[in-house]
C-alpha cells in the first residue's frame, strides 16, 4: 500500500541521483516517465527544486523503480526516535474524551477503506483498458546455442495519438544486445535491460534486436525474458504512469541448435527456410547472416563448432540400409 503523503513533499536529491546512476538510467528517460523536462530532473538532483507535488514524487519513484520513501528527505522524527516521556498519562482527560471519540475510531477507518476500495476499482478498470491501446508481443526462436547470435522481434500495437511510451525489455544476464532497430534509448548489457523511448505520433510497429548468447550458458537451461510498456501519465489511469506487460514468447532453451531449426532435428528444411526468410524480412535494420543459412540449407544439415561459437554446414551422414534378408 502506498504511503499517505501531503500535497507537497521534500526530495532527497542525493538519493535520486545515486539511484538513477546505479540503475544506469538517463535523465531523459526519467523525465519521459514522470512527464517533465530533463532540466526539471536536473534541478531535483541538485536540490534546486527541493519540494515537489505528491503526484510527481510518486511518478519519480516509479521511474527509478523504488518505493517513494527512498527518494524523500528524512524528517527529524524519522532520523532520531523521540525520547520516552516520564510524565504520567492524563487519565482523567483520556477517560473523559473516550466516549466522545469512540465512535469515530471505528467510523473513520471504515470510510477510508471504502474510499480506497472505490479508487482501486476505478483505477483497475482503467488499467484493464490499456492493452486495447498498448500491447507488445515478443517472438523468440525455440533454441539458442552458447555464444551464437539470435534474432528477437517485438511487435507493437500502440495508440499513435498518445503522448508517448517506453518499451522496457529484460533479457538474461550475461547475454549481450549487439544491434537493434531502432537503437535503444538506454542499454544496460550488464544487467540485461534495454529501453526504447517511443515519441508521440511516431510510427513504430516493431522493435527488433540481435542478442549474443552468453558463451558460458549451460546446455539444457531455460533462458527467461520479460518486459513491459510504460505508459505516460497522460495515457495512464488517473493521470499516472502505468505498465502493460509484454506478451508472446518468454523463454527459450539453450542447446546446440541453430535458431532457424524450429524442430531441432539438425536440418533446415524448406518450410523452416521460408519461416527464416520471413524473420529476416522483419529484422530489417540489423544484420543477419542469410548466406550462412543458405549454405546450411544447401548442405542439408549443420553442426555446432564450439571453438568458434558458430554453426558450419555439414551434409548428413548417408543412411545405411540393412542387408537384405537371406532367402529361406
Amino acid at each position: 500500500m502506498k504511503p499517505i503523503l501531503p500535497p507537497m513533499v521534500n526530495l532527497d536529491s542525493e538519493a535520486i541521483r545515486r539511484i538513477r546512476e546505479e540503475k544506469k538510467l538517463t535523465q531523459l528517460y526519467v523525465a519521459k516517465v514522470v512527464g517533465v523536462t530533463t532540466d526539471t530532473v536536473s534541478r531535483w538532483e541538485n536540490n534546486r527544486y527541493p519540494s515537489i507535488k505528491r503526484e510527481n514524487a510518486l511518478r519519480l519513484a516509479e521511474a527509478l523503480e523504488v518505493s517513494v520513501e527512498e527518494i524523500l528527505e528524512k524528517t527529524a522524527s524519522e532520523a532520531t526516535p523521540a525520547p520516552a516521556s516520564s510524565e504520567p498519562p492524563a487519565t482523567a482527560e483520556v477517560n473523559s474524551s473516550t466516549s466522545r471519540s469512540f465512535s469515530w475510531i471505528w467510523i473513520l477507518p471504515a470510510v477510508a477503506l471504502l474510499a480506497a476500495g472505490l479508487v482501486y476499482f476505478l483505477v483497475g478498470r482503467q488499467e484493464e483498458l490499456l492493452p486495447d491501446k498498448f500491447s507488445a508481443q515478443r517472438l523468440l526462436p525455440n533454441h539458442a546455442a552458447p555464444g551464437s547470435v539470435i534474432p528477437v522481434r517485438i511487435r507493437l500495437t500502440v495508440d499513435t495519438t498518445s503522448k508517448g511510451f517506453i518499451l522496457r525489455e529484460h533479457f538474461p544476464k550475461g547475454w549481450q544486445l549487439i544491434e537493434a532497430n531502432p537503437p535503444p534509448s538506454s542499454l544496460d548489457n550488464e544487467d540485461g535491460v534495454a529501453r526504447w523511448m517511443i515519441k508521440p505520433g511516431e510510427e513504430s510497429p516493431r522493435v527488433v534486436y540481435r542478442l549474443r548468447v552468453d558463451p558460458q550458458a549451460h546446455l539444457g537451461s531455460l533462458a527467461e525474458f520479460g518486459g513491459e510498456i510504460v505508459v505516460s501519465p497522460k495515457d495512464g489511469p488517473k493521470g499516472r504512469s502505468a505498465q502493460v506487460p509484454t506478451g508472446g514468447s518468454g523463454r527459450l532453451k539453450v542447446a546446440q541448435i541453430l535458431w532457424a531449426d524450429l524442430n531441432g532435428d539438425g536440418v533446415i528444411d524448406d518450410a523452416e527456410m521460408l519461416e527464416a526468410s520471413d524473420t529476416l524480412d522483419e529484422m530489417k535494420g540489423v544484420h543477419m547472416d542469410w548466406n550462412m543459412l543458405e549454405e546450411i540449407w544447401d548442405a542439408g544439415g549443420y553442426r555446432w563448432f564450439a571453438d568458434k561459437n558458430t554453426f558450419v554446414p555439414e551434409k548428413p551422414a548417408p543412411r545405411t540400409l540393412p542387408p537384405p534378408a537371406a532367402p529361406n
